[in-house]
Formats: structure tokens, C-alpha cells, sequence
């Protein structure tokens, strides 16, 4: 069995990551029959996988997405509850994109596949995104939560994005940086935004994201 992390939490709880689903199965297993009158197992729920359908006709909506879904693609066998809409939103290019919620089963249903709705076919993905902090340039918080300084996305300097004056190549990521900093022995590139989609850190925390997913 391969432990990726074991940590001890401030309130005295342990907390141990694995490879594998399987992984987690056996260990709470042989925790629960050898300390069972001495350890309790929780194990970490995961979340539900999230989709995004893109080019959206103009008559879909929020309400009747799952109806014309299950009605115009029989062939992938959804029922009714299968799927939890969540929201959509404009792009650039005036279209419009859907995103839902769903279970791991339906998640193999539809991920990457082509849907009809209405005269259109859509694509599907997964829907991975960030929980940025926009004044703090750092993840995992919003703007009203945070409590940070004030920090440039372009140059990890201390001001507004709009009072910026860098250019590439003198861009610079805060959040590589501190990596840095912290990771001697494991350096990773940091001249780049905070906001570039390559970003080594931005990539970290997606792929966290995905391992606590249920697909």
C-alpha cells in the first residue's frame, strides 16, 4: 500500500492520503479491525464531478436541460436525477455555456462525448476551475475572505493589475514564487502571470481538485 502523506491536524486528528480508491478501502478496513476500540475512520467524501456542455442553443435553460437531454440521446441512458444544473454563462464569443453536476456514473456517461440538443450537437468536458482570490493572487479563498496584501497577477508586485507596467518576459507568478521559496531542492518556473493557464501552481491545485472528484 502506498501512503502519499500522512499529517497530524491542530485538533489532534491524522490525516493520511493514498494512491487508489482500493487503497483507501483496505486501510480503513485493517484500521477499523485491529483499532477499532481505539481510532475512529473517517473517510474524506468526494466531491461530485462537474461538466461543462458547450454552444448551447438559445432555448436551453437551467430548467429544461435534463428534459431535452434525456429525451434527444436515448442511446446514453440517463434518468431523470442523473444530472443537478448548476449554471451558465456568456462567452467571449456570445455563446453559451452550461455547466452540471453529476454522479461518477454519469460522469462516464457523458465525459468528452458529443449531445443533442434542440438542432445542435455539444461537446462536453470537465469543468475544473480555480478558487482564486483576485487581490491576493493565491488560491483556495475569494476576495471577500481574504485577508492579504494586495498583489499584482502580472509582476507579484505590491499593487492593482491596472497600475502595472511589466511586460513579458518580466512577468512574474506570487504563487510560484513561494513554492520556490519553500521547495528548495524543487524549483519550478515562475516567470510567468499568476493568471496563465500553464501556470505550474495552477496545475497543482487542479490536479488536487481532481483527485478529491469522484469519477
Amino acid at each position: 500500500m502506498g501512503i502519499n502523506s500522512l499529517k497530524i491536524l491542530r485538533d489532534g486528528r491524522v490525516q493520511i492520503e493514498t494512491g487508489s480508491k482500493e487503497e483507501i478501502k483496505t486501510l480503513t478496513r485493517d484500521i477499523n479491525d485491529k483499532c477499532r476500540d481505539k481510532l475512529e475512520v473517517n473517510v474524506h467524501k468526494l466531491r461530485n464531478p462537474r461538466l461543462v456542455i458547450y454552444s448551447i442553443p438559445e432555448t436551453i435553460s437551467i430548467r429544461n436541460i435534463e428534459d431535452t437531454l434525456l429525451a434527444q440521446n436515448p442511446e446514453l441512458n440517463l434518468k431523470t436525477g442523473d444530472i443537478t444544473t448548476k449554471f451558465s454563462y456568456e462567452t467571449k464569443r456570445h455563446t453559451w455555456n452550461l455547466v452540471i453536476e453529476v454522479n461518477a456514473q454519469t460522469w462516464k456517461l457523458l465525459i468528452q462525448k458529443e449531445v443533442k440538443l434542440e438542432w445542435l450537437i455539444c461537446n462536453t468536458e470537465d469543468y475544473l476551475v480555480a478558487n482564486r482570490c483576485f487581490k491576493f493572487s493565491r488560491f483556495n479563498h475569494r476576495f471577500r475572505e481574504c485577508r492579504g496584501t494586495e498583489t499584482c497577477p502580472l509582476s507579484a508586485g505590491s499593487h492593482r493589475l491596472k497600475e502595472c507596467t511589466a511586460q513579458l518576459p518580466d512577468y512574474k507568478c506570487t504563487n510560484c514564487q513561494t513554492f520556490n521559496t519553500y521547495n528548495k531542492n524543487t524549483k519550478i518556473r515562475e516567470n510567468h502571470s499568476s493568471l496563465d493557464r500553464n501556470c505550474p501552481s495552477l496545475q497543482a491545485v487542479l490536479e488536487k481538485y481532481r483527485q478529491n472528484t469522484d469519477n
